[in-house]
């Protein structure tokens, strides 16, 4: 099956050379042919590397990528029995791309978005065809992280949605099967990492160096909240968390923060700008305190509580089961383990009774435990049976 790709930035590259290692032919398309040059420059050097540490042979590395073909028009896309579409996250552009595709592909192509936080159901909505259309939603970088999220539209065909499963499987990859709902699974139970980490900095608890160190000490997190939104993008991460917020009208619990506009206004986007919440300034290095224990359990307990609510809540909604939940976690973000594992450990009574002393000091819906939380503390249940 040929492939297509649309989009020659680091996402749509990535999923190409995905592609291209599974033994597809990939047409990689962009409307500016110099970034698909770009991107095939860039995926040679990346190759070469993959050479020298052995983890391919030099034929293999030619052969991927001699299979992705540079497109310079969107019909050099017809033939295709799959096209993912990477580019910018705008609702008309993303319809309008696939009413372009379907007087192009044939009528059995399925077309994928690799959306991270619009409505799949929304960008099928101006379709001919809307019951091929589904989200492919894979991480950054792709031909390293695992996990992809398979999000069925509301009216995709469920045919569709199992072959995408079974081809993600076969691409090496983690697929995880989730409801169209606002942010799929991590983007939505991952925004307490970020949003109560910035309340923790604003409130005073601690300083961000504090907060990052305590997380990856007595949390076990990989990267802290404000070097990991640094390594994002804050710009990236703050669209996410506001079109999160106003997908579910308003709720409190994904309420974007003032310092991370701040940050955004002032062009302190992180790495890619040399300064966010860090400088990345030449000669400079992110500093690292320790902590003490009190203090760092005190930081990793309130934002695992506010993580782990918001796993219990995708579940309560059947956005998805919870061994895809914790997969999803821990395949997409690196963390230390699952989030509903995490509650069973200490008992569902224990994280209930840190998310009501939070409420009852702050008065704030953002503190609200999920009802299933609430159920299985009083009946001494249990996520994983």
């Amino acid at each position: 099956m040929k492939v297509g790709v649309i989009g020659a930035g680091t996402m749509g590259s990535g999923i190409a050379q995905v592609a291209a290692q599974a033994g597809h032919p990939v047409v990689l398309y962009d409307t500016r042919r110099e970034a698909v040059d770009k991107a095939l420059a860039a995926l040679r050097t990346s190759l070469g590397k993959l050479v020298e540490k052995g983890r391919l042979t030099d034929e293999q590395a030619k052969g991927i990528h001699a299979r992705i073909l540079p497109a310079s028009d969107l019909k050099e896309l017809r033939g295709c029995g799959l096209v993912i579409e990477a580019i910018v996250e705008d609702l008309s552009v993303k319809q309008r791309l696939f009413a372009d595709l379907e007087a192009i592909v044939d009528p059995a192509c399925v077309l994928a978005t690799n959306t991270s936080s619009l409505s799949v159901t929304a960008i099928a909505g101006g379709s001919k065809w809307p019951h091929r259309i589904i989200g492919l939603h894979f991480f950054n970088p792709a031909p390293i992280l695992p996990l992809v999220e398979v999000v069925p539209g509301l009216v995709t065909d469920a045919a569709i949605t199992a072959k995408a499963v079974d081809l993600m499987h076969g691409w090496g990859k983690v697929p995880v099967a989730c409801k169209d709902t606002p942010g799929f699974i991590v983007n939505r139970v991952a925004r307490p990492y970020y949003g109560e980490s910035i309340r923790l900095f604003e409130e005073g608890v601690a300083d961000m160096p504090t907060i990052d160190a305590a997380l990856r000490t007595y949390g076990g997190f990989r990267m802290g909240p404000f070097e990991l939104m640094d390594l994002i993008g804050n710009d990236v991460n703050f669209t996410v968390t506001r079109t999160v917020w106003q997908a579910f009208f308003h709720e409190p619990r994904y309420k974007p923060s003032l310092t991370q506009q701040r940050q955004v206004e002032s062009g302190r986007l992180g790495r890619k700008t040399g300064q966010g919440y860090y400088s990345y300034a030449e000669g400079t290095t992110t500093p690292s305190p320790a902590v003490d224990p009190g203090l760092g359990n005190a930081i990793v307990e309130r934002v695992v509580a506010m993580l782990i609510n918001e796993a219990a809540d995708a579940l309560f909604w059947g956005v998805a089961t919870a061994q895809d939940i914790d997969m999803a976690m821990t395949k997409g973000v690196n963390y230390p383990k699952g989030l509903l594992v995490w509650a069973d450990e200490q008992g569902a009574a224990h994280w209930l009774t840190v998310l009501e002393r939070l409420q009852a000091e702050y008065r704030e819906e953002r503190y609200r435990p999920s009802p299933l939380l609430r159920r299985l503390a009083h009946a001494g249940g249990r996520f994983h049976s």
